[in-house]
C-alpha cells in the first residue's frame, strides 16, 4: 500500500487553466474586463438560475460589499453562527454594525433558527446563516423569520458551489449571497468572489462600491473601493466553472464510500431536500480529536482538517461571553477528511482503514 501523503485539499489546475491565463497575458487585458464580465454571466447561468452577479477580488470582500449594497452599517446587529469562518462576522464588523452570535444544530452544523429567533431584537438588520461545508441551511426556517420579523436574510454560500435545498440552488434566496473562489473551494479563481442578488438596486451598488464608486472612468458616484477582480483570475475561474460540476459529482460519490465504511465515528447527515455539495467531509470524534488528527497524520499519512477549533466570539478579535453549547461542542469534536476529486481507490480506502482503525483503537 502507497505511503504518499494524502493531502486534506488539492487544488486541481490544469493545462487547460494555463492556457485560458496565457490568452489574457498574450492579450495585454489584465485587469478587470471582457473575463470578467463572461466569467459572472456564465456563473449566474450555471449556478444561480440567471441571478445576478458580481465578480470581486476575494470572498471576504464580497460579504463586506453585500452588507453594504444592502444598507448595513453603524447601529446595525447581524445574527451570524460562531461556528464558522471568522470573515462572517469580520465582514459584518467591517460595516460598523455588530455580529450577533448564535448557536448551531449538530446535524448539519448549520444556523439553528429557534435559537436565532431568540436573538432578534429592534436593531436587527438581518440574518446571515452560512452553507457550511457545502451543506445548505435551513433556508425557509429562515425565510419565515425574516418575513414575520420584518428583517433581511443574507447567504454566506462561500462553501457551497451548487449546493441546493428543495431544488432550489443557494445564492438565491437572500438579498445578496457569496461565493468564495480561494484555492481550496470547490473551484477557484485563483482567488475572488462571486456576490449574487436579485435586487437591481444592491447589485448596481456592488458594481459601484467594486470599482472606486463608479462605473464610468472619472465619474465616481459613491465612495467605493478597489475590489476588482482580474482578467487573469476570471480566465482561471471561467474553466474551473465547466469542471466543477463533475468534481462536485465525484465529491459526492467520494463522500457516499465513506458513508458506507467508516466505523465508530459520526458521519454527515444530510437533510431531506438537500443537495450537499461536500466542500468539508465532516465526521465527529468524541474523544481526543485533537489526538485523532495527529494519528491519521503520522500513523497513516492522510491529512486532515479542524473547522473550526476556535469558535468566533471566543477568538481575541471579539472575546464574547456567549451560551452556545452546540457550537463548542462541534469545536471540540470536528474532524474534515479528505474528499476532493483527486482522491483514487486507494486513497479512499486508506482513509476508510485510518479511520477505522483509529476509531477501534479509541485514538
Amino acid at each position: 500500500m502507497s505511503k504518499d501523503f494524502i493531502p486534506p485539499a488539492k487544488p486541481i489546475i490544469g493545462d487547460e487553466e494555463r492556457a485560458a491565463v496565457d490568452a489574457v497575458l498574450r492579450s495585454g487585458m489584465l485587469a478587470q474586463g471582457a473575463e470578467v464580465a463572461a466569467f459572472e454571466q456564465e456563473f449566474s447561468e450555471q449556478l444561480l438560475d440567471g441571478r445576478g452577479t458580481v465578480a470581486v477580488n476575494a470572498g471576504t470582500t464580497g460579504l463586506h460589499l453585500g452588507l453594504l449594497a444592502a444598507g448595513v452599517g453603524p447601529g446595525d446587529e447581524v445574527i451570524v453562527p460562531s461556528f464558522t469562518f471568522a470573515a462572517t462576522a469580520n465582514s459584518v464588523a467591517l460595516t460598523g454594525a455588530t455580529p450577533v452570535f448564535a448557536d448551531i444544530e449538530l446535524e448539519h452544523y448549520c444556523l439553528d433558527p429557534a435559537h436565532v429567533e431568540s436573538l432578534i431584537t429592534e436593531r436587527t438588520k438581518g440574518i446571515m446563516p452560512v452553507h457550511l461545508y457545502g451543506h445548505p441551511a435551513n433556508m425557509p426556517a429562515f425565510e419565515a423569520l425574516a418575513q414575520k420579523h420584518g428583517i433581511a436574510l443574507y447567504e454566506d454560500a462561500a462553501q457551497a458551489h451548487g449546493a441546493s435545498l428543495n431544488g432550489r440552488k443557494v445564492g438565491t434566496f437572500g438579498t445578496f449571497a457569496m461565493f468564495s473562489l480561494y484555492p481550496t473551494k470547490n473551484m477557484t479563481s485563483g482567488e475572488g468572489g462571486m456576490v449574487s442578488t436579485g435586487d437591481a438596486d444592491v447589485e448596481h451598488t456592488l458594481r459601484l462600491l467594486r470599482n472606486q464608486g463608479m462605473l464610468k472612468q472619472y465619474e465616481n458616484e459613491i465612495v467605493g473601493f478597489n475590489a476588482r477582480m482580474t482578467n487573469l483570475h476570471a480566465a482561471i475561474g471561467r474553466v474551473q466553472l465547466t469542471k466543477v460540476g463533475a468534481w462536485t459529482k465525484t465529491r459526492q460519490e467520494n463522500a457516499a464510500f465513506f458513508d458506507k465504511n467508516l466505523q465508530g465515528v459520526g458521519v454527515p447527515a444530510v437533510a431531506d431536500g438537500a443537495e450537499h455539495v461536500y466542500h468539508q467531509y465532516t465526521i465527529t470524534v468524541p474523544d481526543d480529536r485533537d489526538g485523532f488528527v495527529a494519528a491519521l497524520k503520522e500513523e497513516h499519512q492522510v491529512g486532515s482538517g479542524v473547522y473550526y477549533p476556535i469558535p468566533n466570539h471566543r477568538l481575541p478579535s471579539f472575546q464574547r461571553e456567549e451560551d452556545l453549547p452546540n457550537t463548542e461542542k462541534a469545536a471540540r469534536s470536528v474532524l474534515s477528511l479528505p474528499v476532493h476529486p483527486s482522491l483514487d481507490d486507494e486513497d479512499r480506502e486508506r482513509i476508510v482503514h485510518a479511520v477505522n482503525t483509529l476509531a477501534k483503537a479509541g485514538a
